[in-house]
């Protein structure tokens, strides 16, 4: 086949959840990204590798990217390696995300600086270095993408998500009551059909 549709989990996922993508591109062969990558700077080892292996054999390469894997693929990927992306609930500030978990953890910039790692009650490790990396490595996404996003993401504000979508030309389709997970029959309908209409 030609052309391949590439799928980057969020947190938590996993690379089989590219199954549910295969009907959904059909005459397309679809894979899942079981990438290793923690962190921003592994990303940019680990993701340009993966992709150009794939494109050798290939005309065409669309990215299916969900929340923190939007992230990491923005953070790592070009127009060399995708041809177009499709985001659901990406990570778009992550900066502005880890200050306002810092806030959640009442963590002063200077105890993150002294302590390098805090772990939080809510289960998030706040690092220094991640806070370091993402102030001097701003995303810089050129290739053409679209943008699903529910008006009820607790990660991400309707404000950032519009002005980012509007800084990279990206048509962005908000889902009244979706969440940042997209996981309800309902939720999941509403995606398979942006999906469809996108392609």
């Amino acid at each position: 086949m030609k052309h391949l549709v590439v799928y980057a989990h969020g947190k938590g996922g996993s690379a089989e959840e590219a199954d549910h993508y295969v009907p959904l591109f059909p005459g397309c062969e679809v894979a899942g990204f079981d990438y290793r990558a923690q962190t921003p700077w592994e990303a940019r080892d680990e993701f340009p590798r993966f992709f150009e292996s794939l494109r050798s054999s290939r005309d065409s390469l669309t990215l299916i990217a969900n929340s923190i894997g939007a992230f990491f693929s923005m953070s790592a990927l070009n127009s060399k390696h995708v041809d177009r992306a499709l985001f659901i609930s990406p990570v778009v500030d992550m900066e502005t995300l880890i200050r306002n978990m810092m806030s959640w953890a009442n963590v002063t910039e200077d105890d993150l600086r002294a302590r390098k790692e805090i772990r939080t009650d809510f289960g998030e490790t706040l690092s220094w270095d991640w806070l370091c990396d993402v102030r001097q490595n701003q995303l810089q996404w050129t290739v053409p993408t679209r943008i699903l996003y529910g008006d009820r993401d607790n990660l991400t504000s309707p404000e950032t998500m519009s002005a980012f979508a509007a800084r990279i030309n990206a048509p962005l389709t908000v889902m009244p009551g979706g969440e940042h997970w997209f996981h309800t029959p309902e939720q999941m309908c509403f995606l398979d059909k942006w999906v469809r209409d996108s392609i």
